[in-house]
């Protein structure tokens, strides 16, 4: 356990540590915990912290009042329109896929359904340009994507990112009562 002030430093912004990061103090530091992880789990619990994993990245969580769920939620609306961009863009788009602004940029011109999804992104941007880079920083900031070569613009999504796909996976509308108005 000799991650323990960078763990926490990362996961208490609410970042992730992926096994895939470009960053090799980050692959480091994941493997640490890995090979760790009871350790740094009972650690963290003091001071009610839950060290939790996923399918390649391990993430903060703990228990919370039911408000602080229910802004958690309403911020993950975004989310869904972000992700429904993401896989219009590239069916495939998950863990390890590779990125570019320009190449969003070049397919804008020619997939109209495309381009309806981002322009309903980021009301306060004005240009698609300034859009993509919006979503670009909202990946990068959460650590759901890393900058992999900055003289191409290349980004690599980090396993993190299968943390949001499978929240959104929870998400279950039963058929029956997707068309109903409540009263």
């Amino acid at each position: 356990m000799k991650y323990t002030s960078e763990v926490f430093q990362r996961l208490s912004r609410g970042q992730f540590i992926s096994s895939n990061s470009v960053d090799a103090e980050t692959r480091a530091i994941y493997s640490d915990i890995e090979d760790n992880q009871e350790e740094y789990e009972d650690y963290f619990k003091q001071i009610d912290f839950q060290l939790s994993v996923g399918e390649g990245f391990y993430y903060f969580s703990r228990k919370e009042s039911k408000v602080i769920i229910e802004n958690k939620l309403q911020s993950l609306f975004s989310w869904i329109d972000y992700l429904d961009f993401l896989t219009t863009f590239d069916t495939t788009f998950d863990a390890g896929t590779q990125f570019s602004v320009a190449k969003i940029e070049i397919r804008l011109s020619s997939d109209l359904e495309l381009k309806e999804k981002l322009s309903r992104l980021f009301a306060d941007k004005q240009s698609n340009r300034d859009k993509i880079d919006a979503l670009v920083n909202a990946l990068t900031n959460l650590g759901f994507a890393e900058l992999l070569n900055e003289q191409e613009g290349l980004y690599q999504v980090t396993s993190a990112f299968r943390y949001i796909v499978q929240l959104m996976m929870l998400i279950n509308i039963d058929e029956e009562v997707k068309d109903e108005i409540p009263q």
